[in-house]
């Protein structure tokens, strides 16, 4: 049997037809390490405010437990990648978004000149938006891991080194919160998105209003748009 168009499996696979007017966005693996990264993500936040403001930590108290939790909650964040890793949809979209391609670049000059019609903003299976946010993230999620495990092991380092890493660590970690609630509040006003999160599905008129291009490659088999060059 053929692999249907939107769907992940190789040809030569039996696969599950994709519902009518819908087309498969995400596997379950997919879901599964976006979802766990998600919670990890919201406890390290939620223990660090617990910590980092006073009102807060009295109101909570169990320091100790706090710390813990935040500690292996920060530690296990790269678990859910690493663990995707074994899905070959996870590694195709991880290629897609180390790949800036000319239609990005065109995305990105209608959204500084406001141009809002999906026309002006041509994107693949992720725009331009999306691909800055994992770079961003992923960069900002091992410069916190290492500025964490420099605070766990304190006492090995001088005092400039402390300073430094808690600096730096308290810096970054304030810039995260703003640019997930923003990513929150993009995902908000964006139900079918999120529903494709849920589910695995988006409706066909969703994606080919705002991901025309993927939904065009995945109809003819490819996965990278043209003249791409990677971004890291």
């Amino acid at each position: 049997m053929r692999s249907t168009a939107g769907s992940t499996a190789p040809t030569g696979t039996a696969t599950r037809p994709d519902p009518p007017g819908r087309v498969r966005r995400f596997t379950t693996a997919e879901r599964m390490v976006h979802r766990a990264t998600g919670y990890l993500m919201l406890v390290c936040l939620v223990t660090a405010a617990c910590l980092y403001l006073g009102p807060l930590a009295q109101l909570v108290g169990r320091r100790h437990l706090m710390v813990t939790l935040h500690e292996w909650s920060g530690i296990c964040l790269p678990v859910p990648f690493l663990l995707g890793l074994f899905s070959s949809a996870f590694r195709a979209d991880l290629r897609r978004l180390n790949r800036f391609a000319v239609y990005d670049r065109q995305w990105l000059r209608a959204v500084r000149r406001r141009r809002t019609s999906p026309g002006a903003r041509p994107a693949g299976k992720f725009n331009a938006g999306q691909k800055l946010f994992a770079g961003w993230m992923a960069g900002a999620v091992l410069v916190m891991m290492f500025t964490g495990l420099l605070m766990w092991f304190m006492g090995l380092l001088p005092f400039i080194s402390r300073t430094s890493a808690i600096f730096v660590h308290d810096l970054l970690a304030w810039a995260i919160t703003f640019v997930l609630l923003g990513h929150m509040r993009k995902a908000f006003e964006d139900p079918e998105a999120r529903l494709g999160m849920r589910t695995g599905y988006v409706s066909r008129s969703w994606a080919e209003r705002y991901h025309s291009r993927w939904l065009r490659q995945e109809g003819d088999g490819s996965h990278d748009g043209p003249r791409t060059r990677r971004t890291t």
